[in-house]
């Protein structure tokens, strides 16, 4: 039980994103200085792990969540509305520059997911989000290694293998069902892939 709460934490939504970027600067052929990284990597962390904590905090304080799991769909709304305006926010901000433009795309393909997640939640449908995080992150490898042609192959082993440990310690947790976790999967998938298909 530990090893499976252990998985879900550090493999957390909201870690995800930062991890990314970090794996995005150590194979992008661009070059970038390093002061243009930390500010890259601030800047993510924050928005995406400061910024959910505070509204989740924020959240809990006023009764709109029990918990900061968010386990039923009702209290799950808000705090996905909010990864939707922030994810949004943060991946225009990063297309409009020029090296950094994929990871703008990234971000709104993570949108696209988190979109279709707070849809299904009108067909009382609770998609896995740590699932869809991970296979939103292999999508983007998948498709920037096919672009400037880098083998990511050592990427793409290690996050299946992670996102199958994962996938079995939500379902080992009964946070989720094995739909939930399969929806988030394709899901996270489909959103990286209509980014890159329509930008």
């Amino acid at each position: 039980m530990k090893f499976h709460k252990f998985i879900s934490v550090i493999l957390h939504p909201i870690v995800i994103p930062t991890i990314g970027v970090l794996l995005f600067l150590s194979i992008t052929p661009d070059v970038i200085d390093k002061n243009r990284q930390y500010l890259l990597i601030s800047i993510v962390f924050f928005t995406t792990y400061i910024l959910p904590i505070i509204s989740l905090a924020i959240l809990k304080a006023i009764g709109q969540i029990t918990d900061f799991k968010v386990n039923s769909i009702k209290e799950r709304k808000i705090p996905i509305f909010i990864m939707v305006i922030i994810f949004y926010s943060l991946g225009s901000f990063l297309y409009k520059i020029a090296v950094f433009k994929e990871l703008g795309m990234l971000f709104f393909g993570i949108n696209v997911a988190l979109l279709t997640i707070y849809l299904l939640f009108y067909f009382k449908i609770k998609s896995s989000i740590h699932v869809m995080s991970m296979s939103s992150a292999l999508a983007f490898f998948l498709i920037y290694g096919s672009v400037h042609s880098i083998s990511i192959l050592p990427i793409a082993i290690v996050v299946i293998a992670l996102t199958g440990i994962l996938a079995s310690s939500r379902l080992h947790l009964k946070a989720h069902t094995q739909l939930e976790v399969y929806s988030g999967f394709f899901i996270g998938l489909i959103g990286q892939a209509t980014i890159h298909y329509f930008l």
